[in-house]
């Protein structure tokens, strides 16, 4: 029996991976607005997957399965992750798969009239600039002129009303599909299918940071209107008080040219590796473009046991507009985020594709504590010093980085309430009786809940953000506030153990040995407490947020000298062995290959940073 158990596991893999794929390349191809893309094959590959995966007879064959004497331990292993993954999306009544395909057409229309709409601000020349979500938000934090931060922000706005006519239909939909299943409603169903506890475990966590971060979010706003005045607080002023000029001092020091180079340096002072996988990154922004970076895996890894291992691909995104203000930096800051996320699933060595998806059953927070833990880096006084430097190669002095430390430490709590404020908005629009769910009742709800649980209008609003939108991305911010729990208690735990994180290659190997090659084979809570040997909590955030600026300043000025005087572990023309290839893009524009050039990495970043330069800054 147990060879034709192995013949099950081996074509159920084989099926799995050939619908994951068919529907991530069209995912891609859309939200790229590739050449002959097509919503309606998005919407017909996801429909064929969500079928797959909610097969009934399949569930009940795998647990026959499982029932089998003999069984190794991988086959024991992979019918239970089968077994996990079908009830995470089966549907047995025909009311109930018609909802998921309407869903899946709802949300492919929003998402293709999100992509068109015509988004953008009038400039003091009464011209109108179009301009994506990113770009907004960037000429807010970094636009001297007010009136202007004041368009970017009403644009920011107009998202809202434009996309919740919609947005309430897709609701709808979703709470009675989830409450057809059994559950309470639909951020009850998707956190239980991801985490393995439902809202009422997940919120009571949440509202506890929200209590103990609350006093230090009322001082933060108080003394922000101290010292920039009451008008510091609208939300067209708030990023652009708090950055001042200082993106503009830091940005000759993040050059969008090299972000690619200092990524890839970076991480491979870390000892990470890609094991063989294959990266395509489209990194620039343009029109029709999805509004949002991201990193998903049409080819998950996975160890087979007729093919041996098959490494990972991945298509990454990020919307950069060279030469900006705070370009370079925010797609510094994307390429360490997605870069992470990809190191995590490029090393997942399970026996089939379902360990090393990013979907449930596979646990949101699990995900995002990587990427938000390589992600930080970029903060740290020590990363600075080696990798944030100008196009001749000075490093960025030690004066702007203590005038970030003490004009944005203060401030860190607005990003903590910033995240909890989506979770909370979207549990509360759940929860909202069907008779009471209007576009009018959708809006209020989403400034109540910035001004409740941000203290004041946010300059990005609640429906400006993509994830509630789609399917994938839908009740998943929570995942983010936890990832954040986890990174700073993970943070703490390196710190003391080996006393630095920065160009320390011991830091990759625990990530893979401990966080990553297990995928989504163990439970996240317990995953944090491998590696830390403390339950999450989120005692290391609240204490990071509490810490004095002269301690903090101190600290980071030690760590700033001892970086300067010991570079960093590779230097930009230093050969770079990710063992991954990567293909730069711009749509179906295919920029650099690794693999097809004789200096691999190193070279595709040279390649890039020529292209960069003759499309963007006229040379």
């Amino acid at each position: 029996m147990s060879s034709e158990v192995q013949a099950f596991i081996e074509d159920f893999n084989a099926s799995y991976e050939a619908k994951h794929k068919a529907y991530e390349d069209n995912f891609w191809a859309t939200k790229m607005n590739l050449a002959g893309s097509s919503s309606d094959e998005l919407t017909r590959t996801k429909t064929e997957l969500d079928n797959f995966l909610g097969d009934a007879t399949m569930l009940t064959k795998v647990q026959t399965l499982l029932g089998e004497p003999n069984l190794s331990t991988d086959q024991t292993k992979t019918l239970k992750i089968f077994e996990r993954t079908f009830k995470c999306y089966i549907i047995t009544d025909a009311e109930g798969l018609a909802m998921r395909e309407q869903l899946n057409a709802l949300e492919a229309k929003l998402a293709e009239d999100r992509r068109g709409m015509k988004l953008g601000y009038t400039n003091a020349s009464g011209a109108f600039v179009e301009a994506s979500s990113v770009q907004l938000r960037s000429v807010m934090r970094t636009s001297e002129d007010e009136s202007l931060r004041k368009a970017c922000y009403e644009a920011m706005r107009s998202i809202g009303p434009f996309v919740a006519p919609q947005f309430v239909e897709i609701t709808k939909v979703r709470n009675k599909l989830a409450r057809s299943l059994g559950f309470e409603d639909y951020y009850d169903m998707k956190v239980t299918a991801a985490e393995g506890f439902g809202k009422h475990t997940l919120f009571p966590m949440l509202e506890k940071l929200v209590d103990r971060s609350k006093s230090i979010r009322d001082k933060a706003l108080a003394t922000l209107a101290a010292e920039k005045g009451e008008d510091a607080l609208k939300p067209w002023n708030m990023g652009f008080a708090l950055a001042g000029d200082l993106s503009a001092l830091q940005d000759p020091y993040f050059p969008f040219d090299n972000a690619v180079n200092s990524w890839a340096r970076s991480f491979a002072a870390l000892g990470i590796k890609y094991e063989g996988a294959t990266m395509r990154l489209d990194l620039c922004d343009r029109k029709g473009k999805y509004s949002n970076g991201f990193c998903h895996w049409p080819q998950p890894a996975w160890v087979s046991s007729k093919r041996g291992w098959v490494p990972s691909s991945a298509n990454f995104t990020s919307l950069a507009t060279p030469g900006q203000v705070g370009s370079g930096h925010t797609a510094l800051v994307t390429l360490m985020h997605e870069g992470g996320h990809a190191a995590h699933f490029a090393n997942v060595k399970q026996p089939s594709p379902l360990f090393s998806q990013e979907r449930a059953p596979t646990s949101i927070p699990y995900a995002e504590n990587q990427s938000m833990f390589l992600d930080s880096l970029v903060g740290d006084a020590a990363w600075i010093g080696r990798y944030a430097l100008s196009k001749d190669g000075q490093p960025m002095p030690w004066e702007l980085i203590e005038r970030e430390i003490r004009s944005l430490h203060p401030y860190k709590v607005f990003a903590l309430t910033s995240m909890l404020a989506v979770p909370i908005f979207e549990r509360r629009l759940y929860e909202m009786p069907e008779s009471e769910l209007t576009v009018e009742a959708m809006l209020k709800l989403a400034d109540e809940v910035e001004l409740e649980v941000q203290g004041a209008l946010s300059s990005r609003p609640l429906l400006s953000v993509p994830h509630p939108l789609t399917d994938e991305s839908a009740a998943y911010y929570h995942g983010y506030v936890l990832a954040d729990m986890a990174v700073y208690q993970t943070r703490k735990h390196f710190l003391n153990k080996y006393g630095y994180i920065v160009d320390n290659p011991q830091i990759g190997q625990d990530l893979k040995e401990i966080y990553w090659q297990s995928g989504n084979s163990r439970m996240f809570l317990d995953l944090v407490k491998e590696m830390t040997g403390s339950d999450l909590s989120g005692d290391a955030y609240i204490e990071m947020l509490e810490q004095n600026v002269d301690d903090l300043v101190k600290e980071e000025k030690v760590a700033y000298a001892d970086a300067l005087a010991k570079g960093p572990k590779f230097g930009p023309e230093d050969a770079i062995d990710l063992d991954m290839r990567v293909i730069l893009v711009h749509g179906d524009e295919v920029i650099s290959d690794s693999k097809e050039l004789k200096g691999g990495l190193t070279e595709a970043c040279s390649v890039f940073k020529q292209w960069i330069g003759t499309n963007f800054h006229g040379k």
